[in-house]
């Protein structure tokens, strides 16, 4: 009852959010269709557009994934180097920041950045096809907007989050390197064997499998709201705040529940 009451408070019923889902999952289903049986149907996928989307959306995110990775690094090392300092830990600042970038912040935070970017970017595309009826004009061709234009965008961003995450990853490490061995006096041997000792295996596979998931929601709500814009200019500018706000709320949610999957088949 809690939870339906909420539904309602924010503009929502429960049959609404029931339609919304099953158009989602929909929407994931004809998207998997197309990856998978769609080359069977000589339909294959526009390898020229895939590439395109994966320049669009890896290799010109590299600089903003870069630098906010790199910061929290380094943020990370000075707020941590204090508390660690008083008990003769400064040491340990390498394990702390390489463990927490590797399992939690490096994904997250790569995923939030993209979110922003390329999910906005996917809704505002998308968007626009649609109040233009550019959508409409693909189906009277027989050819699937799901084939046309989600399709390149999903399996782009299943490619290149998990490569911008470990980028991201690595820029983070860098930032508490910076901190650890300019501010903090560590010699820059001992960080980096301190950084890699406490580093297991669990902690790369754990944050690596984050992406992937990351990828679809970002690229499948982008998507979804986009084909379900309506209202003109307005109508696309609504839908792409709706889009992000929705795959941050989703991304966290997401990263709970597959951090907790791991954390209790641990135990």
């Amino acid at each position: 009852m809690f939870a339906i009451k909420i539904l309602e408070n924010i503009g929502f019923t429960v049959k609404e959010w029931c339609v919304v889902t099953v158009e989602f999952l929909q929407l994931l289903l004809e998207t998997l269709y197309w990856i998978f049986l769609g080359p069977f149907r000589a339909k294959p996928i526009n390898v020229p557009t895939l590439f395109d989307q994966m320049v669009f959306m890896g290799i010109q995110s590299i600089a903003i994934v870069f630098f906010v990775n790199l910061f929290t690094g380094v943020v990370l090392a000075m707020q941590s180097a204090h508390q660690l300092a008083q008990m003769g830990a400064t040491i340990y600042v390498a394990s702390l920041v390489t463990i927490s970038i590797c399992r939690e912040l490096g994904p997250v935070l790569t995923a939030l950045v993209i979110a922003g970017r390329i999910g906005a970017a996917i809704t505002a595309e998308v968007g626009s096809m649609k109040v233009n009826e550019q959508i409409e004009a693909l189906d009277t061709m027989a050819i699937s907007p799901v084939r046309y234009l989600v399709v390149p965008k999903f399996l782009s961003l299943l490619i290149m989050l998990p490569c911008l995450t470990v980028f991201g990853d690595m820029a983070g490490i860098l930032g508490g390197y910076l901190i650890g061995v300019f501010s903090l006096d560590i010699n820059s041997g001992l960080y980096i064997q301190t950084a890699l000792k406490y580093l297991t295996l669990k902690d790369i596979y754990t944050g690596l499998s984050k992406p992937f998931v990351f990828a679809i929601i970002i690229s499948l709500v982008g998507a979804y709201q986009g084909l379900k814009t309506k209202g003109g200019a307005v109508g696309v500018g609504k839908a792409t705040t709706i889009s992000v706000v929705t795959s941050f709320i989703l991304i966290i949610l997401a990263d709970c529940v597959v951090t907790g999957i791991f954390y209790f088949m641990a135990m």
